[in-house]
């Protein structure tokens, strides 16, 4: 959903569910989820082709900076989350745990599940080379949709975007990093009240309580970004030393997260028919909402 200031730059984009570019000084580097959907309508969720694709990015970005890095470049980078459809991200991909379910393959959700914590915190650590994450959220956000966002930096909304958790509706809980950024963020009884209700939120309400750091109008996402971009560069040793000192008083574990995944797993394994077919639910509503006939439906 990025705007015509994102057509300055240069595109390089070698995955099938993602856009990637980045600017020409190659301090500014743009991922967007969804790029399949153009051709290939679906759903807007992590798909194991998009959290592949993702993992495979990161991996990319991170060698390319910290070589830079190598050769004396330390100027700060930014690394921007959005989408190219009108979801930012609409959470994990509840066909696949139906199905891993079903067949009590606790080994493919938990790979799943790993890949999805791996992801989500490289966001977190800057990608292992210093670079400020930032979450544009143009459309909605939900599960683990939502913890992708709140696992950078930055979030910029877009007003009047949904962003919640909803696992509880089918008895489940978000284990891929909720926990652990919101009570970052705000306190751990607020963070489990938010978790336990399932409610959506407007981004303008997530604001008020401090989860999105810059709201904006409809239309202005990039344009915000742009700016917080610019700011940052004018205080880059300040932001970059902030990045180490949030890691030191704040530190996120990735061992903490993968062991909460352990959770999550065993939690799901045990979903009875009814909340088996709850999500099956959603993944029609999934379908619809990007206008995919039920015959399509796989």
């Amino acid at each position: 959903m990025a705007t015509a200031s994102v057509e300055k730059l240069s595109p390089n984009s070698p995955f099938s569910t993602l856009r990637t570019c980045e600017t020409a000084h190659g301090s500014v580097h743009w991922c967007h989820m969804h790029a399949d959907l153009a051709t290939q309508p679906g759903r807007a969720c992590f798909k194991p082709a998009l959290v592949a694709d993702i993992l495979r990015y990161q991996a990319n970005v991170s060698d390319r900076l910290q070589r830079k890095h190598e050769h004396g470049d330390t100027g700060l980078q930014h690394v921007v989350l959005a989408s190219d459809c009108d979801a930012f991200n609409l959470g994990g991909d509840l066909e696949y745990f139906c199905d891993a379910i079903r067949r009590h393959d606790r080994t493919a959700l938990l790979a799943y599940a790993q890949q999805c914590v791996q992801g989500v915190h490289a966001f977190h650590a800057g990608l292992g080379a210093g670079a400020h994450s930032i979450a544009l959220v143009q459309g909605d956000a939900l599960g683990g949709g939502f913890e992708a966002a709140l696992s950078c930096h930055t979030i910029v909304a877009e007003e009047g975007v949904g962003m919640g958790l909803p696992e509880v509706l089918f008895d489940l809980f978000p284990g891929m990093g909720a926990y652990s950024f919101l009570c970052k963020r705000i306190a751990p009884h607020q963070a489990e009240m938010l978790m336990l209700s399932g409610e959506i939120f407007t981004s303008d309400a997530l604001y008020r309580m401090g989860l999105v750091d810059v709201l904006v109008p409809r239309g202005q996402g990039v344009l915000a970004v742009e700016d917080v971009i610019r700011r940052n560069l004018r205080i880059a040793h300040a932001r970059s030393a902030m990045h180490q000192v949030r890691a030191m008083a704040q530190p996120v574990a990735l061992e903490e997260m993968l062991a909460i995944t352990e959770v999550w797993v065993d939690t799901a394994l045990q979903l009875g028919e009814k909340s088996l077919r709850t999500m099956e639910r959603l993944v029609r509503a999934q379908y619809r909402r990007h206008g995919v006939p039920t015959s399509a439906q796989a």
